[in-house]
C-alpha cells in the first residue's frame, strides 16, 4: 500500500474515499466515468449516492451519439463507463440524506445536459450535503452543469454562493447556447437551460467577474484549481480536471502524513 494511503488508513480506519452523486438519470457519461477512472486507478475509493438510493443511469444518448469524442463519448470513455457501472458501489449508491462528509476525503459533480439532470441540480438537499464538505475544508470538484450545484449553494452566515472569492471556470455561454439550438432543431432530446447560461449564473456568483476563468479553446483541456475547489467547462476537460483532483488529494494526504 502507498504511504499516503497508509497515513490515511492510520488516521481514518478506511482507505481514502471520495463521494461522486449523481442523479437517477442523465449524468453526462464522460464526466462521470473518466474521474472515475483515474482516482480509482490510484487505490482510492469511490461511492455514489442518488436521492432515494437507486442505481443510477447516465445520459445513453451519448454511448451512440455522433462524432464519438466530440458530440458524443469517446471510446476511452464508454469503456470507462461499462467498467465504472459494475462496480458494486456504484450498483449500492447511498440516499443523500445519508452522506456523511466527514466520511470522505472529496465530492466530486458530474454534470449532464439532458432534462433529468434537473433533479440534480436543483437539490436542496444535495446542496446541504455539499456545504458540509465546504465547511470541511474538503476538496471539491465541479465540471460542466455540475458547477451549478456549487453556484447554487450559499453559505449561510454571508449568503453568498460558496464560490464567492474563488476563481472558477465554466462551461463557455457560447457553447452552452449552440447545445441549446443543435439540441432544439435537431437533436431534440431536450437540453437544459436556465434563464441565464451556465457561465451567466456562475460569474453572477462571484466576487468579481474576472474570477470565471475563461481558459484556452474549448478543444485543449482546461481546469482551473484554487484552494478547496477544481472546475471544469466540459466533458473534453474531464481527464484534466480528473488529474488536477488528483494532485490536490495527494498533496492533502501528504500533508497529513507530515502533521499526522
Amino acid at each position: 500500500m502507498d504511504p499516503i494511503q497508509t497515513t490515511w488508513v492510520k488516521k481514518t480506519g478506511s482507505p481514502t474515499t471520495l463521494l461522486m452523486p449523481l442523479p437517477d438519470f442523465d449524468f453526462d457519461i464522460t464526466e462521470a466515468s473518466i474521474p472515475w477512472k483515474v482516482l480509482s486507478s490510484r487505490g482510492w475509493k469511490i461511492e455514489f449516492s442518488t436521492e432515494k438510493g437507486s442505481v443510477s443511469q447516465g445520459d445513453l444518448r451519448r454511448l451512440k451519439g455522433l462524432l464519438p469524442g466530440l458530440l458524443s463519448a469517446s471510446k476511452p470513455a464508454r469503456a470507462a463507463f461499462t467498467e465504472m457501472v459494475q462496480d458494486a458501489a456504484f450498483q449500492h449508491p447511498l440516499p443523500t440524506s445519508t452522506i456523511d462528509a466527514g466520511q470522505y476525503a472529496a465530492i466530486i459533480l458530474p454534470g449532464g445536459d439532458a432534462p433529468r439532470m434537473r433533479q440534480y441540480l436543483e437539490s436542496e438537499l444535495l446542496r446541504s450535503k455539499v456545504l458540509d464538505f465546504w465547511k470541511q475544508h474538503k476538496l471539491v470538484g465541479a465540471i460542466c452543469h455540475g458547477i451549478l450545484v456549487l453556484a447554487r449553494t450559499l453559505d449561510p452566515l454571508t449568503g453568498h454562493s460558496i464560490l464567492f472569492g474563488h476563481r472558477v471556470t465554466a462551461l463557455p455561454k457560447r457553447l452552452d447556447r449552440i447545445a441549446y439550438r443543435l439540441d432544439k432543431l435537431i437533436i431534440r432530446h431536450g437540453y437544459i437551460m436556465y434563464p441565464k447560461c451556465v457561465s451567466e449564473e456562475v460569474r453572477a456568483c462571484l466576487a468579481s467577474p474576472k474570477d470565471l476563468i475563461k481558459g484556452p479553446g474549448i478543444t485543449k483541456p482546461f481546469a482551473v484549481s484554487e484552494g478547496d475547489f477544481i472546475t471544469a467547462r466540459w466533458y473534453l476537460d474531464a481527464e484534466v480536471f480528473a488529474e488536477k483532483i488528483a494532485e490536490a488529494l495527494e498533496q492533502r494526504l501528504r500533508a497529513d502524513r507530515y502533521t499526522g
